[in-house]
């Protein structure tokens, strides 16, 4: 058994997708917030509340849509997080208590794909921030940036919530100032827009996808609490972080679009940085740490994600040596794309993993229909690291809802690669999300309650593989 990290201080990460025992569980669900907080209050969030005011609506509906998707959306990211603590188990590994041990391979492909594809373009801003503060080459600055994220996710977990801690604190002073400095500057005259219903629902459904989007990642960084940890701080400091976090930056980055759309969506960390030419370098340096922030994490969930799916016993090559050769692999497969990437390559990446979301959709309301109204949080922890165990190899059922609810998705969908005829008839508005929330979730329901199949229920922690 590996030794249990010392209260309040930074280990060396041992484990790998395997159980967490209580003997090993530490820290507080406070910490959950500055980690969401600083996963979220980046660069890539600004241009994110940037596309509000450059798809057409004024600032103040740009603001109600910020705050409406993001309130909404978190309230699905937050939900994951309780199961961490409960549990004691990755985000993931968690689907094949749902869809089997071998059905939950294709939830978690989609997931690893977008884990990449956000690491690529994460490593890109990062590259060109790094360009900027220290006169290099963006393929320079992409492998500075990738390297020292690497570093940090080979010490792991306790390192992450320390980092981030600094980092949160640091983010919201410069983009508060940042803020402060772009309310002065708007336009006497507020630039032409054109709010329609259409672009409404189209932009609610961005912000909501950014908080869906977490889902996959959530209980990773809650699942060494102890399982005393009350959910509802849990839920809280997970949901205050992340929502509450990403509304701030998103205004950050729709007042930005009004003052100066073009710098905004050309380069927004230059832009933003040299609005206070003297220290530019600074304001540089935290949108920097601000990225390490978010890409760690795609680059330590990547790892988690992919033994899900090559170590149905989470046995091959446990703790760090597995974390240090499978991050290391992806982080090299991530940067040389990110190096050999095009500027359009990066808008049609972009594009492609927010059309992965659609397939997270129907995953996280199975996952929670599941955790929150057919168990009730009562798992067979080893039951799910056993080919043969009480879940199967393959539940038929949850696959068929997934693959269904996905269909369905598509005449609601507004993407840069498809719109479908009902979001076309409502102007572009995209309601697919709100769809896959709520057919998954409810034909997963019927479907547990007309089998009436429960496994035997566990004790609520589980036991250890």
């Amino acid at each position: 058994m590996a030794d249990a990290p010392r209260q309040g201080g930074i280990s060396l990460e041992q484990r790998s997708i395997d159980y967490i025992p209580e003997s090993e569980r530490h820290g507080q669900p406070n910490t959950l917030f500055t980690l969401w907080f600083a996963s979220n209050v980046q660069i890539t969030a600004v241009a994110t509340g940037a596309l509000a005011v450059v798809l057409g609506l004024n600032l103040e509906w740009a603001i109600i849509t910020i705050l409406v998707g993001n309130l909404v959306g978190g309230l699905f990211m937050a939900y994951h997080s309780i199961q961490g603590p409960k549990m004691g188990v990755p985000q993931m590994i968690q689907s094949r208590a749902q869809f089997g041990m071998f059905g939950a391979t294709l939830p978690v492909v989609v997931v690893l794909v977008m884990y990449l594809g956000f690491f690529v373009s994460s490593g890109i801003l990062g590259g060109q921030a790094i360009g900027s503060l220290l006169h290099v080459s963006t393929p320079v600055g992409i492998v500075l940036a990738d390297a020292v994220v690497l570093l940090i996710t080979w010490v792991g977990y306790d390192l992450f919530h320390a980092y981030d801690r600094v980092v949160s604190a640091l983010s919201f002073v410069i983009f508060l100032v940042l803020l402060i400095k772009l309310a002065g500057m708007m336009p006497a005259h507020a630039p032409k827009s054109s709010v329609t219903v259409g672009t409404v629902l189209l932009v609610i459904s961005i912000f909501a996808a950014w908080q869906i989007t977490w889902a996959p990642y959530v209980s990773d960084y809650s699942r060494y609490l102890p399982r005393a940890t009350r959910s509802a701080r849990t839920f809280w400091y997970t949901y205050l972080g992340s929502a509450v976090g990403a509304c701030f930056i998103m205004i950050v980055g729709a007042v930005a679009a009004v003052v100066a759309e073009s710098q905004v969506s050309s380069n927004a960390p230059d832009y933003l940085a040299g609005l206070f030419p003297q220290v530019k370098w600074l304001f540089l340096l935290v949108i920097v740490l601000g990225v390490f922030a978010a890409n760690l994490e795609n680059l330590y969930g990547a790892f988690l994600t992919a033994f899900t799916s090559l170590s149905p016993s989470g046995k091959l090559a446990p703790g760090l040596r597995g974390r240090v050769i499978a991050t290391t692999v992806v982080a090299v497969v991530g940067t040389v794309i990110a190096i050999a990437a095009s500027s359009n390559f990066l808008t049609n990446l972009s594009n492609f993993v927010l059309f992965l979301l659609y397939f997270l959709i129907p995953w996280t309301a199975i996952n929670l229909t599941d955790y929150y109204l057919v168990r009730h949080g009562k798992y067979d922890i080893e039951g799910i690291f056993r080919i043969d165990g009480p879940y199967g190899r393959v539940n038929w059922t949850a696959l068929a809802i997934y693959a269904v609810t996905v269909v369905v998705e598509l005449p609601f969908m507004n993407s840069s690669f498809f719109e479908g005829p009902v979001a076309k008839a409502l102007g572009g508005g995209d309601i697919a999300w709100i769809i896959g929330l709520v057919l998954a979730g409810g034909l997963y329901y019927a479907s547990r309650r007309l089998t009436a199949t429960e496994e035997a229920a566990p004790s609520a922690a589980g036991t250890q593989p």
